[in-house]
């Protein structure tokens, strides 16, 4: 019998393939996983109108079928690793919440996919409210980026200061492992993200690439992250390695007549 880490990612279909569950499982399958979906919604761009996101989500009990089927399959000691990506609705979070009570994974790695950009009532503000409060507890690892890190403290980040004090308000709230990333977001010539677990600060730099951000990146990260830590990575050397990973992918990114540039995740 093959003796493989295997790890589960609970994400949305993204139809270019640049980021969501295409993107875990090229990142998983390139650092030697044996990867699992979930699939939470799917999500195409509509190259008609400036390439917005079209949404349709995956229906509650399809979600909890597949989910049964993942968990009746491998036991938990086979399988205690898991990634959340985009989630999308109050209904798959509520889908996705009772499953991870449940199971009780070892790791849940959290990329925290915010959508809504204020204050103002709906779906959007309904979706991130669930999120942080049903999904958020049960992590034990988050991967926000630099607009989910704002959202997620409650501060404006301008600096790599500020970056960090985002970072440890985030760990003191969820009691999760935080890598909080800076990208292309704050000043200078370094991509910055920070890591802090309660104990360890430690700032992980790399050379931009570019001023842009490169779709995929955040999926990427955190399936990187899930991946290292399915092999028994600690999880600051999880967050090493996947840092190097994502900056490999988003040098040798891949272009298309979409307007955005993506991460190539064999890029290693």
């Amino acid at each position: 019998m093959t003796s493989v880490p295997l790890a589960l990612t609970i994400a949305g279909s993204e139809a270019t393939g640049g980021a969501g569950a295409q993107a875990d499982l090229r990142t998983f399958a390139a650092l030697d996983v044996f990867g699992i979906v979930a699939l939470t919604c799917i999500v195409s761009f509509d190259p008609q109108a400036d390439w917005e996101h079209r949404f349709v989500p995956v229906e509650p009990q399809v979600i909890s079928d597949q989910l049964e089927a993942i968990t009746s399959a491998y036991a938990p000691d086979q399988l205690p690793t898991v990634k959340i990506g985009m989630l999308g609705t109050p209904a798959t979070i509520e889908t996705v919440a009772g499953v991870l009570q449940q199971r009780q994974f070892r790791q849940v790695v959290l990329d925290p996919v915010l959508i809504c950009k204020g204050q103002e009532p709906g779906a959007a503000l309904d979706t991130d409210t669930a999120l942080k409060a049903q999904i958020l507890p049960l992590a034990t690892f988050v991967t926000p980026n630099h607009f989910e890190a704002e959202s997620l403290s409650g501060m404006t980040i301008t600096s790599v200061e500020e970056l960090t004090e985002a970072a440890r308000r985030i760990h003191e709230t969820s009691g999760a492992v935080v890598l909080a990333k800076g990208g292309v977001h704050l000043p200078g010539d370094e991509a910055i993200d920070v890591f802090y677990d309660g104990t360890t600060t430690e700032l992980l730099a790399a050379p931009k690439v570019g001023d842009v951000a490169v779709a995929g990146a955040g999926c990427t990260l955190a399936a990187a992250v899930t991946a290292r830590l399915a092999h028994g990575d600690s999880p600051l050397e999880a967050a090493r390695a996947a840092k190097e990973f994502v900056t490999a992918g988003i040098r040798a990114r891949l272009a298309s007549q979409a307007p955005f540039d993506v991460v190539c995740q064999q890029a290693v």
